[in-house]
């Protein structure tokens, strides 16, 4: 049982998920799993924006342990996964994808948090010419390899008329296509998050968006050894569900205070986090959801996208690295 309740007003409980219950109650997903000894390795990406709301909402408290890696990316976390060196990976639709497509992955899509697409862009440096996505015909092109920005910048090339193979495309961290758009070694780059916020900071402008081509579904995928204990289960279920009354909590009128963490970790003004926050929740408020055909099927889009740009090998069927197993736990926790 949680030692500490959040109690959210009728309007923040309203953005939750139909089925969640009033966050007055438990969040303890089996109630009759001894969570104490359990110790959760999770992942993130940019930030660490998953710790830091839970501290912010003071529902950090959790009967279990929690130790939280950053990553660059979600295909990172996925690897880290793949490694046995995280037990719980959060990332878009397309990490899990790569991670699985050697048909032997020992992990499961347990969950999907809905969350917003903003901040996922192809900018072009302070001084270019490139006005939009037909302007990269022939240019140097970064994008973050097997993520968002691969998929996105893909779908925006189709849009604009160009192929893959119109532009010099090149596989780049985050932290080094900034680098690269900086320095002259690129021409655009496609990227997520705080390489984004980042690349704005320094004069980048953007040429193409995401926004309205990316589902909004950002998958928890679970090492295979977390599902066959039940203890790691239920703390699974409650970590994930105390993320979504975080958020209620933030967007319950706490918008202010939340900010002001955002800006210091990602070294931006107060009002620009604040108006990105605000921007964020009200396109796609951050909260959980259990597993279902619709999600499964969001995945199989995606999939069969990379599959046609080649970089999957052959047809590749989410279904398979699926499972409905945490569906019941996490709709008691929420």
């Amino acid at each position: 049982m949680l030692r500490h309740i959040l109690r959210a007003s009728a309007a923040a409980l309203a953005l939750l998920l139909p089925f969640a219950a009033a966050c007055g109650g438990s969040a303890t997903a089996e109630s009759s799993s001894d969570v104490s000894s359990v110790t959760l390795r999770v992942g993130d990406t940019g930030w660490k924006v998953g710790e830091a709301v839970l501290k912010y909402a003071h529902l950090d408290d959790t009967p279990y342990k929690v130790k939280w890696s950053l990553f660059q990316g979600g295909d990172q976390q996925l690897q880290a996964i793949r490694a046995g060196a995280l037990d719980l990976a959060s990332s878009s639709e397309i990490p899990p994808l790569f991670a699985a497509a050697d048909g032997k992955p020992n992990f499961k899509v347990v969950a999907v948090q809905r969350g917003s697409t903003l901040n996922q862009e192809v900018v072009v440096p302070k001084g270019s010419k490139v006005t939009g996505i037909d302007g990269l015909k022939g240019k140097k092109v970064g994008y973050v390899q097997n993520t968002t920005a691969h998929y996105f910048l893909y779908e925006l090339l189709k849009q604009a008329g160009l192929k893959w193979s119109d532009i010099d495309a090149k596989p780049l961290l985050p932290n080094d296509g900034l680098a690269a758009l900086n320095g002259g070694g690129i021409d655009a780059f496609a990227s997520y998050g705080t390489s984004i916020i980042t690349a704005h900071q320094q004069g980048a402008r953007t040429v193409g968006s995401g926004a309205d081509i990316l589902s909004g579904n950002f998958l928890w995928s679970a090492r295979d050894s977390v599902l066959k204990s039940p203890a790691q289960r239920a703390a699974t279920a409650d970590l994930i569900a105390r993320i979504t009354k975080a958020y209620a909590y933030v967007r319950d009128g706490h918008e202010d205070g939340f900010a002001k963490v955002t800006a210091e970790a990602t070294h931006q003004p107060v009002a620009r986090a604040k108006s990105d926050l605000v921007a964020a929740q009200n396109q796609r408020p951050t909260q959980a959801r259990t597993v279902g055909d619709d999600t499964i099927t969001s995945q199989q889009k995606v999939a069969d996208a990379f599959t046609e740009l080649g970089a999957l090998k052959g047809h590749l069927d989410v279904r398979s690295f699926w499972t409905t197993e945490l569906n019941t736990g996490l709709k008691k926790a929420l």
